[in-house]
């Protein structure tokens, strides 16, 4: 007997299959439960809209869906005694296991009936949450927790103009609380649930390995129901092209049969049969071999073979903890990394604690060598590490680490989301590249990719299980036309404990100190912020176009990371503007702690394009403080975005060819030249002295870094018959050369010596998160811009040609004030037009409506940073909070 309650909406079909009245969203366990929605350009807030589809299943209740001992658990045979064991290299040279011919298995196709689901509620409350600890080898998991959900209410304190979209947040929160109750209710809490890759993948234990994935035999939705007892008299391939055929074949999934493959037991399908449980997930025990060893040994190449309704697939496993692509070859394949016990790598020293101020050091391992080359984790941790060190940064954010088969992505195409990218190294290595930025008091930030996925079908989860909504969104809107890549279903179950549990794998396996969410404005909205103009208008952010699923997912994910990981650090990239967007979950908001500051690179790059004669201060005083209250922002100039071919760095747009000619000391200068290196410095410091409470840097701007990123590629042949030319897949400008700045022989040098003496002076400063902060002119005839923060005095003359001798500044404290940071300063490239022994002493006053004032000689293009003498060594705290006159 097959039931099915389907609520919110209408079928022309018997009655007897559908029923109108509102069910509970989750009845028995949540593995099974598949809320598929369908917005209109009505209302997609109300649940109760006709235009909303939820298919909340009732499944068996009772065990587990990962319990070991499942009674659907395939005990292979294959392996009882020693398997030859492979060459140990993690990088195979040989074999394919495409090339092996498909032994198909008379498996027939699982219907409702084998899921058999029902409604007796007796059963729903036998279901038991995963709430029991967990054993790691011979560890026992810490207990952690994680707090309760709160009101949700704080949000209109801090910003009374929510309150007129209080039906939207409030569902928001609504929902967030829902997914948080169910978790605890049907998982045993987010600590748990948030820990799927101790139950899928594979998993180790002192009898033999158990791998499992998630490909369910058959997804239940309409067309299952409707056609349950049709279904079975079909033969194999009749089902396949009935799936396809029908009207709702989109929702529907029908992997018939999955095996084991690689060289543990050379990759024969028939070898080691996986079964599918009644909740969709396939999976299969290897026991130890007879003389103990491991019956998959370390370093063996896997995969997953499934007949699908597109045919027969050879996929990398999702749960993957690494992969790699043999020299030679296309593909990719899975690797089972499971070194022994004394080649795993030991973390030693402690993690950081979280600064006050974060001073970021973007860095992308791979073209992190002044050789053109792919850069090693090893050699990364050796030579770039000390020099992040030096200049003065507190963190190093490291991109493309999530395995991504297209290095020309930069790491945004992920293809194997647990797995570090193999071409820089082990997993091991990447271990101990954190544990020496921790030993050096670096916090290691991890750009991770949670927006998208690549679109490959062949090493990624794109088609995993023959159809394109497995994890992902069916149809165009699981399709980023821009990026070309595959959007993920955020109201998915499945695809929360996928995300959730990755994002906890990083941070605990890997002791990473946080993230940096890429693309999460492409996440919070259905047009993905494309074609696309943010006025501030909360219309826009609190509308049809907003998906609540995906928004939720970032509460929860925040909820988890500063749960489970306090310390830890999450900075979401959002050029939207979203509301809320650093509040704490609690009182209502997304939850990030920081949100990148990505107005002000483009306001830079826009300004560039201009005549000095057409920047006005008030705009770029505008730019850089326009941020919400009480969310913090890291601002940078410029990011790897604009390093990359196609776009110019600052220091490019400021003195193009005449960075190849005249930079050397012993050579003249250039007009270019002189006012590219000292607008470079002045545009840096303002950024770093207004934009926010952190700061960002991509490696190599720091000194004017010349030219751009170019990604070796080949030639690329369009359909059209147009070929665009590639550059013979050359590293000569995928890398970084950090040898330009170390040259004191070089005007590179001086640049990067200024962005030093920047760093340290924020150290001991701690301006960037004074509470103070007070702009006290923006004169548009002079050129000049003024603002304290802390106790620091900022004066920049951004003017071309004028000087100012006598130059009366306003400031709050009294006192002797001394120049701690002058861009002009000979050491910087600068032409030592202040004398920076001299001393400047306050008058009372009030001048630019600031108390007291001090004369200063504010030279051309020049940046200046004044600090009260008794204050040099230490931070100085004032009582004034944030004010602009």
């Amino acid at each position: 007997m097959v039931s099915c309650a389907i609520s919110g909406v209408r079928f022309p079909c018997l009655p007897s299959v559908y029923n109108t009245k509102s069910q509970s969203s989750f009845n028995g366990d949540p593995l099974c439960r598949k809320s598929l929605s369908f917005f209109s350009k009505k209302d997609p807030s109300s649940r109760n809209s006709l235009f909303y589809f939820s298919a909340n299943v009732k499944m068996l209740a009772g065990k587990s869906s990962y319990d070991s001992d499942s009674p659907n658990l395939a005990v292979t045979t294959s392996t009882a005694t020693t398997t030859p064991t492979p060459e140990k290299v993690l990088v195979p040279t040989d074999g394919n296991a495409s090339e092996d011919p498909l032994v198909p298995h008379d498996v027939e196709c699982l219907t409702m009936e084998d899921n058999q689901i029902v409604e007796d509620k007796e059963k729903q409350e036998t279901s038991t949450p995963l709430s029991e600890s967990i054993i790691i080898g011979k560890t026992e998991a810490k207990s952690m927790s994680i707090p309760p959900p709160g009101s949700g209410q704080r949000i209109y304190e801090i910003d009374p103009s929510l309150t007129g979209f209080r039906q939207h947040l409030d569902y928001r929160y609504s929902e967030y609380k829902r997914i948080r109750e169910e978790i605890d209710k049907y998982e045993g809490g987010l600590e748990v649930f948030s820990r799927g890759y101790e139950k899928l993948g594979f998993i180790r234990s002192e009898t033999g390995i158990t791998y499992r994935e998630w490909a369910p035999g058959a997804k239940v939705c309409v067309v299952s129901i409707l056609c349950n007892a049709v279904f079975s008299l079909y033969s194999k391939s009749q089902r396949r092209q009935l799936s396809q055929d029908c009207l709702f074949s989109n929702l529907i999934s029908l992997v018939m049969w999955a095996a084991l493959i690689g060289d543990f037991n050379n990759w024969n399908p028939n070898a080691d049969v996986m079964t599918r449980n009644e909740f969709g997930v396939w999976e299969v025990f290897l026991p130890n071999n007879a003389d103990g060893s491991p019956p998959i040994p370390h370093g063996s190449r896997v995969k997953i073979r499934m007949d699908t309704p597109s045919g027969i697939k050879d996929s990398i496993p999702a749960w993957i903890k690494f992969s790699v692509q043999a020299p030679g070859e296309i593909p990719y394949n899975g690797i089972y990394y499971d070194p022994p016990e004394e080649e795993k790598y030991i973390f030693k020293h402690p993690q950081p604690k979280r600064p006050k101020s974060l001073r970021i050091y973007e860095a992308h391992v791979g073209m992190s060598s002044t050789e053109p080359l792919i850069n090693t984790y090893a050699n990364f941790r050796d030579d770039v590490l000390p020099r992040i060190k030096k200049l003065g940064y507190n963190a190093v954010q490291i991109m493309a680490i999530q395995e991504h088969s297209y290095y020309a992505s930069f790491g945004y195409h992920v293809t194997n989301f647990f797995a570090p990218c193999s071409r820089c190294g082990t997993p091991d290595d990447l271990k101990s590249l954190i544990d020496r930025a921790h030993e050096l008091g670096l916090l290691v930030l991890m750009d991770i990719v949670h927006s998208h996925a690549s679109n490959n079908t062949l090493d990624g989860l794109n088609m995993f299980d023959g159809t394109d909504n497995h994890y992902f969104h069916s149809g165009s809107r699981g399709h980023h036309w821009m990026w070309d890549s595959r959007l993920f279903n955020y109201g998915s179950w499945e695809v929360l404990r996928f995300l959730l549990s990755n994002a906890r794998w990083w941070l605990d396996e890997y002791k990473f100190d946080g993230f940096r969410f890429d693309g999460v404005t492409s996440m919070m909205y259905t047009h993905h912020g494309l074609q696309m103009t943010f006025t501030g208008n909360y219309n826009e952010y609190f509308g049809y176009a907003t998906d609540i699923d995906a928004v939720v997912y970032l509460m929860v994910v925040n909820d988890m990371i500063h749960g489970l990981f306090p310390d830890a650090i999450s900075i979401g990239e959002d050029v939207s503007g979203m509301p809320t967007f650093c509040i704490p979950v609690q009182d209502g908001g997304v939850g990030f702690d920081y949100r990148l500051h990505m107005a002000i690179a483009d306001k830079w790059i826009e300004l560039l394009q201009k005549k000095d004669e057409d920047w006005r201060m008030g705009d770029i005083v505008h730019t850089l403080t326009n941020r919400r209250w009480l969310e913090k922002c890291i601002s940078y100039a410029e990011s790897h975005d604009q390093a990359l071919v196609g776009d110019k760095t600052i220091a490019f747009w400021l003195m193009d060819k005449d960075m190849y000619d005249f930079m050397a000391l012993d050579r003249p200068s250039t007009p270019l030249v002189d006012r590219g290196i000292a607008l470079h410095k002045m545009i840096r410091l303002i950024t770093m002295g207004l934009g926010g409470e952190g700061y960002l840097n991509f490696m190599g701007n720091e000194f004017g870094h010349p030219e751009w990123i170019d990604f070796p590629r080949g030639d690329q042949r369009l359909p059209t018959g147009e070929i665009i030319p590639g550059n013979n897949n050359s590293y000569d400008k995928c890398r970084r050369r950090f040898d330009l700045g170390d040259a004191d022989y070089l005007r590179y040098h001086g640049m990067q010596e200024f962005d030093q003496a920047m760093q340290h002076i924020e150290e001991i400063y701690g301006f960037m998160t004074s509470e103070h902060q007070y702009i006290s002119r923006k004169n548009e005839g002079d050129r000049v811009i003024v603002f304290e923060r802390g106790n620091l005095v900022f004066v920049f003359n951004f003017h071309w040609t004028n000087s100012y001798s006598d130059y009366r500044v306003g400031c709050l404290k009294p006192g002797k004030y001394k120049i701690v940071l002058d861009s002009d300063d000979p050491l910087f490239g600068g032409f030592k037009r202040l004398d920076q022994d001299a001393e400047y002493f306050t008058s009372e006053g009030w001048y630019d409506d600031r108390p007291r004032s001090f004369l200063v000689y504010a030279p051309s293009r020049t940046a200046v940073v004044y600090a009260l003498v008794e204050d040099e060594l230490e931070p100085a705290e004032s009582e004034n909070g944030l004010a602009e006159g």
